[in-house]
């Protein structure tokens, strides 16, 4: 991954360099993002602002962090532990263009191995995806196994941007925890595609195909970020006194059995949403009868296409 452009003083100036970076027309780059070019040209000119959901898509198509939109770094104090830079796409010194189709091959590598299954793709597929040859993967990826676990560090930054963005918008620690876990819910294409890349890894790792430490490092991130929150919510007095790694390792446990369901057609994403809600009323929150209201959670996961 590979950051582009000074780091300035502002989210404005961050994308602007973004842009310069991609070597994109601002058009073509506000159409890469999903974006209206009359919208983004006002948030570059300090008339609006970039909304979470689109200082995400800046991150995906530019390569960087949203934390290193928002401060100019990617380490983070907030509400969302920061990744170990191991965990994150593995930076490389090259130009723009090759760091650019690296990131394509691994992001059209990372939908093509959530929905055949790692050992159904071959180099040829992600260089069909790609418009390119077997030649040229092999020329950024040794081996297919390397592109794999690329994959997974590339959902850690999925997961890390999306609670950049949005979680310091929250203040009441039960409605942050509760987004939190919303944010990973496996709804829609995207988030089914990451659950799918992490349900592979768990099985690869069992069987010792893939990266133990790899893993570790991506997991241990989500199980922190959980641990933070619900600290600072027993600090302020509205999470149980009960030990915060007991019941980290619960929630995170729960989300990750009911995940599975989810992704195997043996539940329905509002099947999960009910009984973590409830888990997370019952056994974490002090007065989950006053605080139930203040932290309603959207109907639907916010990284839904």
């Amino acid at each position: 991954m590979t950051t582009p452009g000074p780091e300035t003083d502002s989210p404005r100036s961050r994308v602007r360099a973004c842009i310069e970076g991609s070597g994109l027309p601002q058009r073509e780059f506000a159409k890469r993002i999903g974006l209206d070019e009359t919208k983004l040209s006002k948030a570059l000119k300090g008339t609006r602002r970039f909304s979470p959901e689109e200082l995400i898509r800046v991150a995906q198509v530019a390569g960087v962090t949203v934390n290193w939109l928002l401060s100019g770094a990617d380490d983070t104090s907030g509400p969302a532990a920061t990744p170990t830079a191991k965990s994150l796409p593995t930076r490389h010194r090259e130009g723009q263009e090759q760091a650019k189709k690296r990131r394509e091959i691994i992001e059209a590598s990372w939908w093509l191995i959530a929905e055949k299954g790692y050992n159904s793709v071959r180099i040829a597929d992600i260089a069909a995806a790609c418009g390119t040859s077997s030649a040229s993967i092999h020329y950024y990826f040794a081996t297919k196994r390397e592109i794999f676990e690329e994959t997974l560090r590339y959902s850690v930054k999925l997961a890390f941007d999306r609670q950049v963005a949005s979680l310091h918008t929250i203040a009441h620690p039960l409605a942050r925890l509760k987004h939190l876990v919303a944010l990973q819910f496996p709804t829609g294409n995207t988030g089914r595609a990451e659950w799918s890349i992490w349900l592979q890894t768990w099985s690869e790792v069992a069987t010792g195909g893939a990266s133990k430490e790899n893993h570790t490092q991506g997991y241990r991130r989500w199980y922190q970020t959980v641990f933070d929150l619900i600290v600072v919510g027993q600090q302020e007095g509205v999470f149980v006194d009960v030990p915060a790694d007991y019941l980290a390792t619960e929630l995170t446990s729960l989300v990750d059995g009911f995940g599975i369901k989810v992704l195997t057609g043996m539940a329905s994403t509002a099947t999960m949403r009910h009984h973590i809600e409830r888990f997370i009323d019952r056994s974490i929150a002090v007065d989950s009868q006053s605080s139930e209201s203040q932290a309603a959670i959207p109907e639907e996961a916010p990284h839904e296409p």
